[in-house]
């Protein structure tokens, strides 16, 4: 497993970016916004408010284009950090990797911060809905073991459990495995995941879940599928060297 050291420092500040949906144009409509512009405002704000890190949680473009990597990869040049990614269901795997061979993209697969680390996985599966099979949980739970760190989050795309909205249908396929095996790990805090295009946050089973508001829309939790622009949105993180963590949903 490729993981990325952060210099030691007592309190660490991560946003993390979802559901760009990203076109090949530049002034492209996906359900009624132009994606690209909100995410240049949000790139606009972290500039003068710059955080340690950004994780993309997937779903980075709706047509999965050269183009529209490319355009990822021109929006988001004025970060001065490292830009870590995890796939969603829309994105191209091959293109994904070549993205990270291009500044400010790093490659890794988990975050050292001092006493965390931070695990980034990948659900992306054959079909819209995830998929994270055995040989994915067993190579995570081989990662728990080896490591030394005192706390565990985990950066995903796809939701872990059920929303009791349309998108339930198109969530993780195998969640009652994984969450048996995170629940067998007393260091894993919480999960945070995009896909839902919603911002929420509960606990269950001791285990903290985060949902992080989409960059482009959002949706409603109906039975049927239904958007709404509500202006570029995304979550901030504080991860301490103590163990505390805390997550604000920020919107222009």
């Amino acid at each position: 497993m490729t993981s990325y050291l952060l210099p030691l420092q007592h309190s660490y500040r991560l946003v993390q970016l979802t559901d760009c949906h990203l076109l090949a144009q530049p002034d492209g409509w996906y359900q009624g916004c132009q994606p690209a512009l909100h995410l240049r405002q949000i790139i606009a704000f972290l500039q003068s408010d710059r955080p340690d890190a950004v994780i993309l949680t997937g779903d980075l473009t709706q047509d999965h284009s050269a183009a529209s990597y490319a355009l990822l990869a021109e929006l988001l040049s004025p970060l001065h950090c490292p830009v870590f990614l995890v796939p969603g269901n829309h994105d191209d795997l091959h293109l994904l990797t070549e993205l990270t061979q291009r500044r400010p993209f790093v490659a890794a697969e988990s975050l050292l911060l001092a006493d965390w680390q931070l695990f980034l996985l990948d659900s992306k599966g054959p079909t819209p809905a995830g998929s994270f099979p055995q040989p994915k949980q067993q190579a995570l739970q081989q990662q728990f073991r080896q490591s030394t760190s005192t706390h565990f989050w985990l950066f995903m795309h796809h939701h872990p459990q059920p929303l009791a909205c349309f998108i339930d249908q198109y969530g993780l396929t195998e969640q009652q495995a994984f969450w048996q095996l995170l629940q067998a790990e007393p260091r894993v805090r919480g999960l945070s995941h995009g896909h839902a295009h919603l911002a929420y946050q509960r606990q269950q089973q001791g285990i903290q879940l985060v949902g992080c508001p989409a960059s482009s829309v959002q949706f409603l939790e109906t039975p049927d599928w239904q958007t709404v622009n509500q202006g570029p949105q995304w979550c901030e993180w504080r991860f301490s060297a103590g163990g505390t963590v805390r997550w604000q949903f920020k919107r222009i």
